[in-house]
């Protein structure tokens, strides 16, 4: 990567602590006030985050209504997994299936957003999904159930990167983790809605001759199909094309990316970038963190109502009873995200972030079964320590790739080999049969690997201040280079 960091403008960075004393440089042949900056991420934020964030709510949304579907009025034997006659093994496969789906997808995914339009590419998956949504609520039998699942994770597969690497044409660096928090926290309301909506339709069973789980899928998948409709026509491309913004925005829009961020004008993926890409073993290093994050971020999706009812609630209270800790989620995953980018702290903050999630498992792992209230609170920390390190990983990943193609590759690798393989693992370590146990195997899992992932945050924190310092060497010797962002 050394190559690729010597090119481009010199950032101003303090390379021993990785405090950014300064903006990096905008065009020299354009000026503007930080007032008009300002006046312009706000316009770009209205225009871009509530509509990325409610597009990643329905996803996740419509991705973890599963785990719902399956308690939903089990108490009456019209719960999914009774009602398609799959054994815990076989229900655990369907997950799966979906997780295959989503890991092989994600890379073609995001070189047709940047061939494709980002607004066309992303309308059309989310549609899709939608409609798979709506489709697995007449799903009978495991088969079937499997097959469906494996489609939605190729129609999701490319949101979550897209949307990332969508951002990189909008913002700086040490703008990014902020708004993909904004965004990935959308997941988490999606937790609490989720828990909320299955509490209602809980009581739809038997409507119209239909069970209430498939009440769920019909119901959630809809407002996915119709918002594509609304990422068609409103959702804007790229600065340079945006009918809102006027002409001197959208020159600022351009000096502000001068240096880092990918540009519209950008050819798309060669072969030398992807080898390019492949062979820079640095970002390995961020693959292997995300892996061991995206761990914990899966089980919790899939299993809160699982884990809620093994704190002894019941049926449709164990549905309600996820709603707090995804709400408490959300402001961490937010205020830590704004903290780490304002602070220059994004690996720290990560490794802080793994640490608590890490204490929060290890000590309901710990506690007695029985002890439901402090374990309820230690699955509140958990969650907030887990959904929280996702925005600055993914803000570091792409602060410290420096063109277009590359940012779109390592985005999908990144997110297809940990959301993907990753979350394969979560799938299997909240075994029903441990429930009077207090899932310890799901626990000390997870907590095991957030212990991992602050080492592995710790280490690239290490490894590119040693690397900064070395470019420093170079630019005291006269060449231009390109600080890593820390």
């Amino acid at each position: 990567m050394a190559s690729d960091s010597a090119r481009g403008d010199v950032e101003k960075l303090d390379p021993i602590n990785g405090i950014e004393s300064g903006k990096d440089e905008p065009s020299p042949t354009l000026s503007y006030t930080p007032a008009e900056e300002r006046a312009l991420v706000w316009k770009q934020d209205r225009l871009i985050v509530p509509l990325a964030a409610t597009i990643y709510l329905l996803c996740f949304l419509d991705r973890s209504n599963i785990g719902n579907a399956r308690l939903l009025n089990s108490s009456a034997g019209n719960d999914m997994q009774s009602e398609i006659h799959a054994t815990q093994y076989q229900f655990n496969i369907a997950l799966m299936a979906f997780l295959l789906g989503y890991a092989f997808f994600e890379v073609p995914s995001n070189i047709l957003l940047k061939q494709l339009r980002p607004s066309r590419w992303l309308a059309f998956l989310m549609f899709s999904w939608g409609a798979i949504t709506m489709g697995l609520g007449g799903v009978q039998s495991f088969p079937s159930t499997a097959g469906v699942r494996f489609l939605l994770g190729v129609f999701e597969a490319g949101l979550f990167p897209g949307l990332v690497y969508y951002l990189t044409f909008w913002y700086k660096s040490d703008e990014r983790s902020v708004r993909i928090a904004f965004i990935l926290a959308s997941a988490t309301l999606a937790g609490a809605f989720g828990g909320a909506i299955a509490y209602g339709i809980g009581h739809m069973n038997g409507a119209q001759g239909l069970s209430g789980w498939r009440w769920l899928f019909l119901i959630e998948g809809a407002p996915s199909c119709l918002s594509a409709l609304a990422v068609w026509f409103f959702l804007p491309d790229y600065p340079d094309a945006c009918g809102i913004l006027n002409e001197r925005d959208k020159e600022i829009a351009a000096a502000r990316l001068h240096i880092e961020g990918s540009k519209s004008h950008h050819k798309s993926m060669t072969w030398k970038d992807a080898k390019s890409t492949l062979t820079d073993w640095r970002l390995y290093g961020h693959y292997l963190v995300y892996f061991g994050v995206s761990v914990p971020f899966s089980s919790l999706s899939l299993f809160s109502p699982t884990i809620t009812a093994g704190l002894g609630y019941k049926d449709l209270t164990a549905q309600l009873m996820t709603v707090p800790p995804y709400a408490v989620a959300y402001v961490v995953t937010v205020f830590s995200a704004w903290a780490v980018d304002h602070y220059s702290v994004r690996l720290v903050g990560v490794a802080v972030l793994a640490l608590i999630g890490a204490i929060g498992f290890l000590t309901s792992g710990l506690l007695s079964p029985d002890a439901y209230l402090p374990r309820y609170g230690c699955l509140i920390l958990a969650a907030s320590g887990a959904f929280g390190c996702v925005p600055p990983l993914l803000g570091s990943l792409t602060s410290n790739i420096h063109s277009t193609a590359s940012v779109g590759l390592a985005v999908a690798i990144n997110v297809g080999f940990g959301a993907g393989i990753g979350q394969i693992i979560g799938v299997f370590i909240f075994p029903s049969e441990e429930s009077k146990r207090g899932f310890p195997t799901g626990h000390f899992t997870n907590a095991g690997f957030l212990f991992g992932v602050a080492a592995g945050s710790i280490a690239l924190r290490v490894y590119y201040g040693m690397a900064n310092r070395a470019l420093l060497r170079r630019q005291q010797a006269g060449e231009e280079v390109r600080f890593f962002k820390l």
